[in-house]
C-alpha cells in the first residue's frame, strides 16, 4: 500500500473510531442531572432552541433572571436566527469564513446540549460532513491541567485516544472543529496580551498559552472553533479573536409546550402543566430556560401526583420548596423506606439540606459554581461528604469527573444554588438569630429573647438595602425567595428543617410596606421590578391593582401618579405581552414627564406612538439611550409634531448609531428640524451600523441645502433607506436635480419618495419622474393628485346634535334654534352641535365640502365623547380629532388636543378638500378654487384604528357635502 493510501486509511479508520465514541459519549444524556437516574436518547428529547446572530462580545454583568426577562419579550421581534447544524455558515454578510463562533447563553439555558447535539449530528453523519474530527473540550476539564504542560497534539491525545492510535500529528491537513464549552468556569488567566507566541502544534507548552494561541489564530489557524460561555465572561477574549457571536435564548412559547408534550406522555396532563405556567408570569419567564422547564415538570408531576387537595406551586418560592421535597421524598423511598405521600424531613436529609445551604451561600458569596476540593473545604465539607450528597440528592447536586477523574461538583442550576443560599440564610436566623446578610451584627452574642421570638421583618430589610446595593442584580432571586419562605403557607412545608416556627403575619406586612416605600424612592427599572416580584411573593398585589383599576376605569390619564404609582404601571405593562407590540403615550398622558417614567415599556415595545405630546430634545436623549440598550425591542418610533429642532435630531442620532440599534422607521414629522438635522442624518445614512428604512420628514424647513445633504447619505454603499417623505419641505427645483442624481447612484435602494407641497416645477418633476422609473420605484408622490381618492360620505344620523338640521337628502347641515325630534341614543352628541359620517376610513380617501360662518372639519375617532365638559368631546380639543376650523371672520386655524395653530390666509370659494391618508398617518386640508387646489395644513399623526369624517358648526353655519359629479375640476 502506498504511503499517501496508508495516511488516508489511518485518518479515515480515526475518523469512524471518533464518531462511533462520540456518539457512545453523547446519545443519552441525563436530564437535568449527570450519570443518576435514567438516560433519555438525546435526538428523542432535544427541543430546537432560539438562537440568535448578530450579537457582540461584551459582557453583561446583569443577573441572568434580569437578562432572560429581557430576553423573552425581544423574542416577539424578527430577529435573525441560526441552527445549531449551521453555526459555522451563520451569517452570509460576513466576506470571510467564519473561524471563531462565541456562542452566549444563560447557566441552564442549553448551551452544552446544543454542542453535544452538534457534535452527534456529526458522529451520526447527519451534517457538517466537510468536518474530518470534532474535538469536544470543557473547561472543568481543563482547569484541573491548569498546571501541566502540554503541545497541542498532546492536548488532543490525552482527550481523545483515537487520534493517539492513528499516530495524527499534522493536523493542517484536516477540517477540524474545536468546541470549548464553558468559558464562564474557566479557571486559567487567558493572557491574551502578555502570552508568548505560538505556532507549532508539537511545541509544549502551559495549557494558558496554548489556548490563547489556538483562539487568536497563531496556533492551527486553519482550525475552526466554538466557545461557548454566560454573558457575564464573554469579554475574556478580545472582541478581534471572534468572528461572529450567537445569542441562545432558550424556548420560545410554542418550544416550551413543545417540551412539555414531550415531557408528559398524558397529553391532558400536559395541558395542565402549560395552562398552570401560562398563569405564572414568574414561572412562564423562567421556562424560557430548559433546565428550570425540567425541574417544573419534574414538581409538577409529583404534585399532581400526590397532591391530596394541595394547590399546585405559584411562585418561584413554593415551587423550589416542592422540588427539594421530592428530591428528600425519593431518598426517604430509596434509603429509609418512607411512605410515597410522607413530607416530613429526615434527620439525615436535614442535615444534608444544611450543608447544601451553607455551601450555596459561601460560594455564591465568592461567585463559584463550581466546586474543587479546596472550595468545598474552604465551606467544611470533605470531599467523602460531597460525593454522599451528590449520590443522595442526584437532580440537585451533581458530581462530575475529569479526564483524571478528578472530582468537581456543582449545582444543577444557578436558580437552584440561590434557593439553597436563601434557605440557609432563613434557616440560620430563624433557628440562632444571626443575620447572616448584616456584616455588623455579632454572630455568637445572640439574645435569648430574639432568639426565642425571631422577628423577620429586620432580615427582610436587611436583605432589600443589600440587593439594591448591587448594580448587577445579584442578589435578585435571593430576596424574592427570602421573602417568600416566610409565608405561613411556605413555613408549614419547612416545619421539621426549622427549630422554631416565626409568627410571620406582621413582618411580612411590615415588609410589604418597607418595599413599597423603596418602590417610591424612584429606583431604577429593574430594581423595582423585581420589588415588585417581592410583593407578589408576599401575596400583596395591592399596588398593581390599584393602578389596574385606572386602567379598566379609564381614569388613568387624568390622574397625578406617584413615583410607586408609576413603577407599578411599569411592571404591569412589561407582564403583559398584548401591551408591547405598540406603545402609544397617549393612552397613559401626553407628556415627556409620563414617558420618561415608561421608558423601560418603550424599551420592551416593537413601536412607539410619542407624536403630538409636547416632547422636546430631554426625550430625544431619553430614548437614544433606549436605542442604545442591549435588549431594546423597538423598531418604530414616532416622534412627529414634537418641538425636538435640531438638537434633538443630534441626540437621537447618536442612538440609532449604536450597534445594539434595530430602528427600521422614524417619523420625525413637524419636529422643526432644519439642514443642520440632514447634516446629521448624512453621517447616520453613510453609517454601517445605521439600520433605518423608512424616514419621514415632512413639514420640516430642510430648503435645498438640505437635501443636498441627504442626498449625499443616500449614494453611500450602507445607506439602507428604502422609504422617505420630503413633503412640505420648503424644496425647489433644484433639488429635483440633486435627487435625481443620488436615485442615479447604484448605491441608492430607495423605493418609496413622497415630495408633494413642494415647488418643485415642471422640469423637476420630470428629472425626478425619469430617474424614478428607471429606478423602478414602487410609489412616488411629486404633487398633491389627490382627488382620485375621492369618497363619497353618508353622515351617521345616530351621532346629530338635536340643534342640526339636515336636508338635501341628508347632504346639507344647518344650526338651527330648534331641536330637532332625533330619537334618544348613546352616540348622540348632547353639549357641542357637532356630527360625526358613518364611514370608518383606514385607506386615501378625498372629499370636499362648501361652507358658510363659522365650521369644524375633522376627522375623529369612534370613541371620543359625545358629552360631558365640551374639551372632551369638541373636535380638535382633544387627542381623538384632528380638526380645521374656517371661519369669515377669523381665516383658517388648526387644532389638537386643544393647541391651535393659525393659518394665514382667507377663502373667496369656501370650500374645503380634505385628504386622508391613513397607512401614511397625514391628513391634508386644501382651499379649492376653480382649478386649483392650494395646501392650508397637514397633520401628521399615527392613527391606530379607522377615524371618520366630522364635521362642528357655530351658531347659523352650515356645512354641504360635495358629490364627486359637483368637484371642480383638478389642476
Amino acid at each position: 500500500m502506498r504511503k499517501d493510501d496508508l495516511a488516508d486509511c489511518l485518518w479515515n479508520k480515526c475518523t469512524q473510531n471518533l464518531k462511533s465514541s462520540l456518539m457512545k459519549r453523547f446519545c443519552c444524556v441525563f436530564e437535568g442531572l449527570a450519570k443518576a437516574g435514567n438516560p433519555t436518547l438525546l435526538n428523542q428529547i432535544y427541543t430546537e432552541l432560539y438562537i440568535t446572530e448578530g450579537g457582540d462580545g461584551e459582557t453583561n454583568e446583569e443577573h441572568e433572571v434580569r437578562q432572560i426577562e429581557a430576553a423573552s419579550r425581544k423574542q416577539r421581534i424578527q430577529e435573525k436566527t441560526v441552527r445549531q447544524e449551521n453555526i459555522f455558515k451563520a451569517s452570509s454578510e460576513k466576506d470571510k469564513p467564519i473561524r471563531t463562533v462565541m456562542t452566549k447563553g444563560v447557566a441552564g439555558i442549553g448551551k452544552t446540549l446544543l454542542t453535544q447535539k452538534f457534535a452527534l449530528d456529526w458522529a451520526e453523519n447527519r451534517s457538517n460532513q466537510d468536518i474530518q474530527f470534532i474535538f469536544p473540550f470543557t473547561f472543568r476539564e481543563l482547569n484541573v491541567l491548569k498546571h501541566k504542560r502540554f503541545s497541542l497534539v498532546e492536548l488532543v491525545h490525552h482527550f481523545f485516544n483515537e487520534s493517539k492510535e492513528a499516530q495524527i500529528c499534522r493536523f493542517n491537513d484536516f477540517q477540524i472543529v474545536f468546541i470549548f464549552d464553558g468559558l464562564d468556569e474557566c479557571r486559567l488567566p487567558l493572557d491574551f496580551h502578555k502570552n508568548e507566541i505560538l505556532t507549532d502544534v508539537t511545541e509544549s507548552t502551559s495549557l494558558d498559552v496554548l489556548l490563547t494561541n489556538l483562539i487568536k489564530g497563531k496556533l492551527l489557524p486553519s482550525a475552526r472553533l466554538w466557545i461557548t460561555t454566560r454573558p457575564a465572561a464573554a469579554n475574556q477574549i478580545p472582541p478581534e479573536c471572534v468572528d461572529i457571536v450567537t445569542d441562545v435564548k432558550g424556548f420560545t412559547d410554542v418550544q416550551k409546550e413543545e417540551y412539555f408534550r414531550k415531557r408528559f406522555m398524558d397529553q391532558k396532563q400536559a395541558s395542565m402543566v402549560i395552562s398552570h405556567i401560562k398563569m405564572s408570569q414568574s414561572l412562564h419567564i423562567m421556562c424560557h430556560i430548559p433546565v428550570f422547564c425540567w425541574i417544573s415538570a419534574t414538581v409538577l408531576e409529583n404534585v399532581l401526583k400526590n397532591r391530596q387537595g394541595r394547590e399546585l406551586p405559584k411562585t418561584l418560592t413554593e415551587l423550589y420548596i416542592y422540588f427539594l421535597l421530592v428530591q428528600s421524598k425519593v431518598k426517604q423511598l430509596k434509603y429509609e423506606e418512607g411512605a410515597e405521600t410522607d413530607l416530613t424531613w429526615s434527620p439525615d436529609s436535614k442535615k444534608m439540606i444544611e450543608s447544601l445551604g451553607k455551601l450555596a451561600f459561601d460560594q455564591l458569596q465568592k461567585g463559584n459554581l463550581i466546586f474543587y476540593e479546596t472550595d468545598l473545604a474552604g465551606s467544611g465539607i470533605d470531599i467523602k461528604a460531597a460525593s454522599i450528597y451528590s449520590g443522595v440528592f442526584t437532580q440537585i447536586f451533581k458530581e462530575e469527573s475529569g479526564i483524571y477523574q478528578d472530582k468537581l461538583f456543582c449545582f444543577i442550576h444557578l436558580s437552584v444554588q440561590e434557593f439553597l443560599a436563601a434557605l440557609h440564610i432563613h434557616l440560620t436566623f430563624v433557628n440562632s438569630g444571626v443575620n447572616l446578610l448584616d456584616d455588623k451584627q455579632p454572630k455568637q452574642s445572640i439574645s435569648k429573647a430574639f432568639k426565642n421570638q425571631p422577628n423577620m421583618r429586620k432580615l427582610h430589610q436587611t436583605a432589600v438595602d443589600k440587593a439594591l446595593q448591587s448594580p448587577n442584580g445579584h442578589l435578585d432571586l435571593v430576596l424574592r425567595i427570602l421573602v417568600g419562605l416566610s409565608l405561613p403557607a411556605n413555613q408549614t412545608l419547612l416545619r421539621g428543617l426549622q427549630t422554631q416556627t416565626a409568627d410571620t403575619s406582621q413582618s411580612n406586612q411590615e415588609t410589604a410596606e418597607f418595599i413599597k416605600k423603596k418602590i417610591s424612592d424612584g429606583l431604577s427599572a429593574e430594581k423595582s421590578i423585581n420589588l415588585f416580584h417581592c410583593l407578589n411573593e408576599l401575596n400583596d398585589c395591592s399596588l398593581v391593582e390599584e393602578i389596574q383599576q385606572y386602567l379598566r376605569s379609564g381614569s388613568l390619564c387624568t390622574r397625578k401618579l406617584s413615583l410607586a404609582q408609576w413603577s407599578a404601571l411599569v411592571f404591569i405593562l412589561l407582564s403583559s405581552e398584548k401591551d408591547l407590540d405598540v406603545f402609544d403615550l397617549k393612552k397613559y398622558s401626553a407628556s415627556e414627564e409620563a414617558l420618561l417614567m415608561l421608558l423601560p415599556v418603550v424599551k420592551a415595545s416593537n413601536k412607539a406612538l410619542l407624536s403630538d405630546c409636547t416632547l422636546s430634545e430631554k426625550t430625544c436623549e431619553a430614548i437614544s439611550s433606549v436605542l442604545s440598550s442591549q435588549s431594546c425591542c423597538l423598531r418604530e418610533v414616532d416622534l412627529s409634531h414634537n418641538d425636538l429642532e435640531d438638537v434633538g435630531m443630534e441626540a437621537l442620532s447618536s442612538g440609532m448609531l449604536g450597534q445594539q440599534c434595530g430602528l427600521e422607521s422614524l417619523r420625525v414629522a413637524d419636529c422643526n428640524l432644519s439642514q443642520k438635522s440632514c447634516e446629521t442624518l448624512n453621517l447616520c445614512l453613510s453609517s454601517n451600523s445605521f439600520r433605518l428604512k423608512s424616514l419621514d420628514l415632512n413639514h420640516n424647513f430642510l430648503q435645498d441645502v438640505g437635501l443636498k445633504q441627504l442626498s449625499d447619505g443616500l449614494k453611500s454603499p450602507y445607506c439602507k433607506l428604502e422609504s422617505i417623505s420630503l413633503s412640505a419641505c420648503s424644496l425647489s427645483e433644484q433639488s429635483c436635480e440633486t435627487l435625481a442624481s443620488a436615485l442615479s447612484s447604484p448605491s441608492c435602494k430607495l423605493r418609496s419618495l413622497n415630495m408633494s407641497h413642494n415647488n418643485l416645477g415642471d422640469s423637476g418633476v420630470k428629472r425626478l419622474c425619469v430617474e424614478l422609473e428607471n429606478k423602478h420605484c414602487g410609489e412616488h408622490r411629486l404633487k398633491p393628485d389627490v382627488r382620485k381618492y375621492f369618497c363619497e360620505l353618508e353622515l351617521d344620523m345616530n351621532s346629530v346634535n338635536r340643534q342640526l338640521q339636515l336636508s338635501d337628502n341628508n347632504t346639507k347641515i344647518r344650526q338651527v334654534d330648534d331641536e330637532q325630534p332625533y330619537p334618544d341614543h348613546p352616540n348622540r352628541f348632547q353639549t357641542c352641535w357637532q356630527l360625526m359620517c358613518r364611514n370608518g376610513l383606514t385607506g386615501r380617501c378625498y372629499w370636499e365640502v362648501e361652507w358658510k360662518g363659522a365650521v369644524l372639519l375633522s376627522v375623529s375617532c369612534k370613541g371620543i365623547k359625545r358629552s360631558g365638559k365640551s374639551e372632551a368631546c369638541r373636535f380638535g380639543r382633544n387627542d381623538q380629532s384632528w380638526t380645521l376650523e374656517c371661519s369669515d371672520v377669523f381665516g383658517f386655524a388648526a387644532w389638537h388636543v386643544n393647541r391651535e395653530t393659525t393659518i394665514l390666509g382667507s377663502s373667496a370659494a369656501h370650500r374645503v378638500g380634505v385628504y386622508l391618508d391613513h397607512p401614511a398617518g397625514m391628513l391634508s386640508f386644501y382651499d379649492v378654487s376653480s382649478d386649483t387646489l392650494e395646501h392650508l395644513y397637514t397633520f401628521c399623526a399615527t392613527f391606530t384604528e379607522p377615524v371618520y369624517p366630522s364635521f362642528g358648526l357655530w351658531s347659523g353655519a352650515s356645512v354641504s357635502l360635495c358629490s364627486a359629479a359637483s368637484k371642480k375640476p383638478a389642476a
